[in-house]
């Protein structure tokens, strides 16, 4: 396994020849760093799920290039789903879709769906249009992690996770910080109305602006599985406990306006709900590096991105549940 910094087009070429070939290729994209490989490739996708401990019916996201691959991969696309596409793309927004005949169920988890996205970071875009120059049609990427563990958002934490699992031939391509820090909004594109699965930086009020519509709120009976949809999810080895006192030697992540009491080790104070995003990750990254034993969030308030906050810290405390 080779970590290559400061990534030349000569680099990025040599990661999609790796891809092609076989091996995983972990990269950095504006929501967090995913784990890569062949989207067509059954032996390298199989990979990924035995190096993340990933349940096999746990399906996988699409990254391409551009709008001008989906309908590789998806087929009686709804319009709405092109205008969304159009509008947030490239960008943090992943559209579940019928399913064409290129994606197998060794991606889709056996469901009739498949999730697409296209990912707006210099690395993440040119990696996959080199992929694409060499034949290909998409890059499966789920975060670069233990399955249901913190998602990274920087090279070091992905060879944290997964270095030692990575063999010769796979790479790690460091882009700096991720800028958002959650994953994708997951939209269910599937039925007449889409229907958010999982909350992003692209919100609710966003989505209906684009489109002049609501949001379906319906649950669907049958709902589709999708990437974070496990109850305990994003979870650090600590126990992490919502808007609790916290006691002494507990860790703290809250609002710069809050103060840390006295014996708290603060490990993360965000001036807003963005900054908050990008560093809740590392912050419980870094309590789980000091062996705290529980941590403390305080939620940021508001229905923006503050709601994608709200669900991945629910899931992480549900672990300790």
């Amino acid at each position: 396994m080779e970590i290559i910094s400061n990534c030349t087009q000569d680099d990025i070429k040599k990661a999609a020849k790796a891809l092609k070939a076989g091996h995983l290729v972990a990269f950095p994209t504006e929501t967090v760093y995913g784990l890569g490989a062949d989207a067509t490739n059954e032996r390298a996708v199989g990979r990924i799920y035995s190096v993340k401990g990933r349940p096999s019916d746990h399906p996988l996201i699409v990254h391409v290039s551009s709008i001008h691959l989906v309908d590789k991969w998806a087929v009686n696309i709804p319009e709405y789903a092109m205008k969304l596409a159009t509008q947030f793309w490239p960008g943090p927004m992943t559209l579940v879709l019928k399913r064409s005949e290129l994606a197998k169920n060794f991606i889709t988890g056996n469901q009739d769906s498949i999730g697409v996205r296209a990912p707006n970071h210099t690395i993440a875009s040119s990696l996959l249009k080199e992929f694409e120059l060499l034949g290909g049609f998409g890059v499966v990427a789920p975060s670069a992690n233990r399955f249901g563990a913190v998602s990274p958002t920087s090279a070091p934490a992905v060879n944290q996770e997964l270095g030692g699992k990575l063999i010769r031939g796979d790479l790690i391509l460091d882009g700096g910080p991720s800028a958002v820090g959650v994953e994708s909004t997951i939209l269910d594109c599937t039925s007449t109305l889409p229907r958010i699965l999982r909350p992003g930086v692209i919100t609710r009020l966003m989505i209906e602006e684009c489109l002049g519509l609501p949001l379906s709120t319906v649950q669907n009976k049958i709902s589709p599985k999708f990437s974070g949809s496990h109850k305990s999810h994003y979870a650090p080895k600590a126990r992490v406990l919502l808007n609790s006192l916290p006691s002494l030697g507990d860790g703290l992540i809250a609002l710069s306006e809050i103060e840390t009491p006295k014996g708290v080790i603060r490990l993360a104070s965000p001036k807003n709900s963005i900054e908050y995003a990008q560093c809740l990750y590392e912050a419980l990254r870094d309590g789980d590096n000091k062996n705290l034993s529980r941590i403390i969030a305080i939620l940021p308030e508001g229905y923006g991105i503050e709601v994608a906050i709200k669900d991945r810290l629910i899931k992480a405390s549900s672990k300790s549940d």
